[in-house]
């Protein structure tokens, strides 16, 4: 049963800001809830009910809960985006998936170990050989999308879809940070044509300043 949407998470937290960028595409009211981090209320007995992961984010559309980041996504695609942020072909969507899952288990990965081993870690702290590994990581990832951006506006073609999201959400952290890259045209540019939408400034384009050198939350 739907109904009121509600959306658990902090708006710092990277795989919230991903549900967060698709709830205002979709044009859809959410009461957000802040949970996590400072906040706190992960291990409650009324939030492991939900998610006995302790993990945000977490969805709530009437009596319907979802957890995991991507499952959230794609349900808020399917339900209240069909044609557009989920493409109606079912080539179109094996496109949307494939990098939905290629940002989750590779780019994801090798940016989440930048930032916080270079940005998260007190500097004193820091190891710079695995900051120098996941600079490299980062350096083939974004590579292949921007090989991959050479023929087209989005990620699945000529329209921003749900294949966008996860990997778009890195993209102010990782072009923000004071760190090596390689030339990047085409990510660049599908950069520039993200910044155009409102959702994704309002969502992902947020000072980070307070998670500098902090790894308690």
């Amino acid at each position: 049963m739907k109904g009121k949407i509600r959306i658990w998470g902090r708006r710092s937290a990277f795989n919230a800001q991903k549900v967060l960028w698709m709830l205002d595409e979709l044009g859809l009211e959410a009461e957000h809830i802040d949970v996590g981090g400072a906040a706190g209320g992960l291990r409650t007995a009324e939030f492991l009910a939900m998610n006995p992961n302790g993990t945000i984010p977490v969805l709530g559309d009437g009596r319907r809960v979802i957890w995991e980041s991507h499952a959230i996504l794609r349900y808020l695609a399917a339900e209240y985006g069909s044609g557009s942020l989920w493409p109606v072909s079912s080539a179109g969507r094996s496109e949307a998936d494939r990098w939905m899952d290629w940002a989750q288990t590779g780019l994801q990965i090798a940016f989440m170990d930048l930032f916080w081993g270079f940005y998260r870690t007190p500097e004193a702290d820091r190891d710079e050989a695995l900051i120098e590994r996941a600079v490299l990581s980062c350096d083939h990832y974004f590579s292949v999308l921007d090989q991959h951006l050479q023929t087209r506006d989005f990620l699945a073609g000529k329209a921003f879809t749900m294949g966008d999201i996860p990997a778009a959400t890195a993209l102010f952290r990782y072009f923000e940070m004071d760190i090596p890259r390689k030339p990047l045209p085409n990510v660049e540019t599908w950069y520039a044509r993200l910044q155009r939408r409102p959702a994704f400034r309002t969502h992902i384009m947020l000072p980070f300043d307070d998670l500098y050198g902090r790894l308690d939350f």
